[in-house]
């Protein structure tokens, strides 16, 4: 939750008040949020404390902020920068063939590295508990995520089975016209109704 709320605290004041450095300061701290949140985690397991569900959410979320977090940051940073200061949106990409497979897969690999990271972290807690009995609730997020892991898989499948082909260019009506093309019939000096070549008398 801190996370969006440093995300939009820091974009607003960087392009809606115009407080660049503060907004910058907030930016810069959204990565590191999870990261002490984290560390806060670890400190109350060791110091004794029963793990809930939500230490393992702290776990589970690490691993989706650090794949894309940035992603994130700069998405919306794009997007105020639209909204408040004029900037020109991005071409959209339309990608076909082998470069809409590619693409796929990239998207797909990307949520995996970050599920092997939440559940090397969540396995880590665990670990400090000591048994998996009393990590149960720290295991509770694996299901959810494997599930979506699972799910999002069917996307670059489906691409590599039917990638789709990039759409013909339209020819336009003067397409044949330039040097170099022939003349259409009826067209060109002594055609009918022009002058002709040479003039008798």
């Amino acid at each position: 939750m801190l996370f969006w709320i440093f995300l939009a605290g820091g974009l607003a004041a960087r392009y809606a008040a115009g407080l660049r450095t503060l907004g910058g300061c907030l930016l810069l701290c959204v990565p590191l949020i999870d990261v002490v949140l984290l560390g806060a985690t670890v400190l109350s397991i060791r110091d004794g404390d029963a793990p809930t569900v939500w230490h393992g959410l702290s776990a589970a979320y690490l691993g989706i902020t650090v794949v894309y977090g940035h992603r994130t940051v700069r998405w919306a940073d794009a997007k105020f920068a639209r909204r408040f200061s004029g900037a020109a949106a991005p071409p959209r990409r339309q990608l076909h063939g082998r470069a809409a497979v590619v693409d796929a897969w990239k998207s797909w690999s990307r949520f995996l590295l970050a599920y092997a990271i939440s559940v090397g972290l969540t396995f880590g807690l665990v670990a400090l508990v000591g048994t998996a009995g009393n990590g149960a609730p720290l295991l509770v997020w694996l299901d959810p995520l494997t599930k979506v892991l699972v799910y999002s898989l069917i996307w670059p499948v489906v691409t590599t089975i039917w990638p789709g082909e990039a759409p013909e260019p339209e020819s336009g009506a003067g397409a044949e016209s330039g040097p170099g093309a022939e003349p259409a019939p009826g067209s060109g000096p002594g055609a009918g109704g022009g002058e002709p070549l040479t003039r008798d008398g």
